[in-house]
């Protein structure tokens, strides 16, 4: 790299803040001024730094790009679904940035969903909704809601311009193309119809962007007539709001990170008051499904990894059993159709789902072919259905959609997301990848496994080079998932490798246990342990391998940096949650309260403090030689605040001057970085040019 160019200085604006009488100094605490001229300007140094570093990398980075778009299909359709009397589909078009919503009715004696020729429009198909006219003169575009009506005359959809996830909400009559002149600002996700679609219901957030209220809005009246329907005023808890599949509930969802409640309000009666389901009560977590004269609960009452239950739908009251518990096997969701339930679940680190046909013992899992996948429900709007669609992929499989028939048990492959030809010409061959599940042994004996890809034919014996993603956090699970992007790296030799941790959910709710409040650093020496079995087994070597994490993995990045600077040559930080200290005291920021069940609550208590102080990552920066460090970030992200990894470089670049530090913000964007598919393939192609380098393969 070339080294001509300084890095901008951040001043140094001494901030101290005391807590169970420990004195801290934030020097960089400025740097969360974000109307601050002075904040602005160093962003814009530290983006023209990092431009200035990579500059030798612009060829590649061109290249990567040219190959992503290369091997997509830039003009295509997704497999229509049917809801009522259409299909419902999303097409691409080559040189545009967003989806454009279809659908087109339903003709006699159509049973298959209906194809095109190269993604072109379906005959007869009406547009529904143009991301790329909506997100004219923005740089960022988001669409929050995008629901039909029941009776398929109204469409809500909500739009952000900023990244902030602030959306605004609007009503679309699908019969005239007109907009309505409702107009509801400051929405979050979440909306649902009433039967007869007079009335819909949405969210907002309160100051601290945590989604506190219901509303219910008359489609024609004016936003100021809207009721509030349920407020929650418990700051560890937030809402949300859905209809279920049958049409007949509204379903209000109010959940802390280890608590639940439901509300139901039928759908044909959308004034009436909220029911409660089941009281809330602390460390009980259960979600709601409609099946007729019953309401599915789905619940870990007594059952770590959850069990299934049923309750009477006009009295709720005792929960009946339907699936016992089952160590082990983790029960994630349940789907409900007029003559099936299909639980989704997962059992020793895989997805999997099984179909309890009603009225009858018979439930069966279904089987997939390859040992490392990912498989789930798609969208399955119609609730009298024999069949469902599902989606699957692997490491070395493209997302595929299938459609199930439920009493045959036959499946066929509707569409598998199309991989054209590379830089070579030769068509994608997934035969030429092979996928593996190797094993880390951590600290205290736990197995932490791992899965792997890579060319067929890479060598064992620590020169190839890797790059190691982990998150760890939420009881989220990184399964197995295909890349078209990351081809670009394993055709250069490079080994793909994901570190299960604990604190995801990939081996069921205890391994989320363990890794979560005042066992969090197990994800962290988890992520170590992983790193150096990937070297002492001859995937890489450490000076060829590199990190990469993003929100709270990228917290797992910073806190690795601390933990084991040697076991990595770079670490790519994306949105990295690397001041969690600063944020969990700060109750007015957002989601912090929210979070305390996560982390723990440092405000009030002396041993999370001390806890988390011993492993955030910006308090424990140290003089030792860091890896080379690039972090990313966005200005208008309200998840993981930009001035964390702006501190978290200031303070590595003063504390530990000899290493390599980039920061890389997006001035127009929220926590999911560019919205616009090429801008994600540009700043994808910028992050592994940068990962290339790293290793020697640039």
């Amino acid at each position: 790299m070339t080294t001509e160019t300084a890095p901008p200085a951040a001043k140094r604006v001494p901030s101290e803040r005391t807590h169970h009488g420990d004195t801290v100094v934030d020097e960089y605490a400025w740097l969360a001024a974000k109307d601050d001229p002075e904040t602005i300007a160093y962003l814009t140094a530290e983006n023209a730094y990092t431009d200035t570093r990579t500059a030798h990398l612009a060829e590649l980075r061109t290249t990567l790009f040219e190959e992503t778009r290369q091997r997509t299909r830039e003009t295509d359709l997704s497999v229509p679904t049917r809801k009522g009397g259409h299909w419902y589909y999303t097409r691409t078009v080559e040189g545009q940035q967003y989806g454009v919503h279809c659908r087109r009715a339903v003709r006699d004696g159509e049973v298959e969903p209906p194809v095109s020729a190269d993604g072109a429009p379906l005959d007869g198909e009406e547009v529904l909704l143009d991301g790329n006219l909506l997100a004219e003169g923005h740089d960022f575009f988001s669409l929050g809601a995008f629901d039909v009506s029941p009776d398929g005359r109204w469409l809500a959809y909500s739009t952000d311009f900023s990244g902030d996830e602030r959306f605004t909400l609007r009503v679309k009559d699908l019969t005239t193309g007109e907009l309505l002149p409702d107009e509801v600002p400051d929405t979050f996700y979440g909306t649902a119809w009433s039967t007869d679609a007079s009335v819909l219901f949405y969210v907002t957030v309160d100051d601290a962007w945590r989604p506190n209220r219901v509303w219910r809005h008359t489609v024609g009246s004016a936003a100021a007539d809207d009721v509030v329907v349920h407020q929650e005023d418990d700051e560890r808890f937030w809402v949300g709001v859905e209809l279920t599949r049958s049409e007949k509930f509204i379903l209000i969802d109010i959940h802390s990170k280890v608590t639940s409640e439901v509300l139901v309000i039928p759908a044909g009666n959308p004034t009436g008051a909220p029911a409660v389901i089941a009281p809330r009560r602390q460390g009980v977590e259960y979600a709601v499904e409609h099946h007729g004269h019953r309401f599915l609960i789905l619940h870990n009452d007594g059952a770590e990894d959850f069990a299934l239950a049923f309750t009477s739908a006009d009295a709720p009251g005792d929960w009946v059993p339907v699936i016992e518990h089952t160590p082990g096997t983790r029960l994630e969701a349940v789907d409900a159709f007029a003559n099936h339930l299909v639980v989704s679940l997962r059992t020793d680190g895989l997805t999997g789902l099984r179909v309890l046909p009603v009225g009858s013992d018979d439930s069966y899992d279904i089987d997939f072919p390859e040992p490392l996948y990912s498989v789930g429900l798609d969208a399955n709007p119609e609730y009298r259905t024999g069949q469902v669609r599902l989606r699957y992929s692997s490491l070395v499989t493209p997302d595929s959609v299938y459609d199930y028939d439920l009493v045959t048990r036959q499946m066929v492959l509707r569409k598998q997301k199309p991989v054209l030809p590379g830089p070579d010409g030769r068509p994608y061959d997934p035969a030429e990848y092979e996928q593996h599940r190797d094993w880390a042994l951590a600290d205290d004996g736990t197995r932490v496994p791992i899965s792997l890809v890579c060319r067929v034919g890479t060598p064992r014996d620590g020169s190839a080079p890797c790059e190691l993603y982990g998150y760890g956090s939420y009881e989220a699970s990184m399964d197995p998932w295909f890349s078209v992007a990351r081809l670009s790296l394993l055709d250069r030799g490079v080994v793909f490798a994901v570190a299960h941790t604990r604190g995801g959910g990939e081996l069921g709710r205890r391994w989320y246990d363990q890794g979560k409040m005042l066992a969090k650093k197990n994800t962290f020496t988890d992520f170590v342990a992983c790193a150096r079995h990937l070297v002492k087994a001859g995937w890489t070597a450490s000076d060829r391998l590199v990190a990469r994490g993003a929100s709270a993995g990228g917290l797992l990045m910073g806190a690795v940096a601390n933990l084991a600077p040697d076991a990595f040559t770079g670490i790519v930080a994306q949105v990295p949650f690397v001041d969690a200290l600063t944020s969990i005291l700060d109750p007015s920021l957002p989601l912090t309260v929210t979070e305390w069940e996560e982390w723990g609550n440092p405000l009030e208590d002396p041993e999370v403090y001390a806890y988390m102080k011993s492993y955030t990552p910006y308090e424990n920066v140290t003089a030792v030689d860091y890896p080379a460090i690039l972090a990313v970030t966005s200005l208008n992200d309200t998840r993981v605040l930009y001035s964390e990894p702006a501190k978290w470089i200031a303070r590595l670049r003063a504390v530990a001057p000899g290493g390599d530090y980039l920061l890389k913000t997006e001035m127009g964007a929220g926590h999911g970085g560019p919205s616009g598919r090429y801008d994600a393939w540009r700043e994808e192609a910028f992050i592994n040019a940068w990962i290339l380098d790293r290793i020697g393969r640039a």
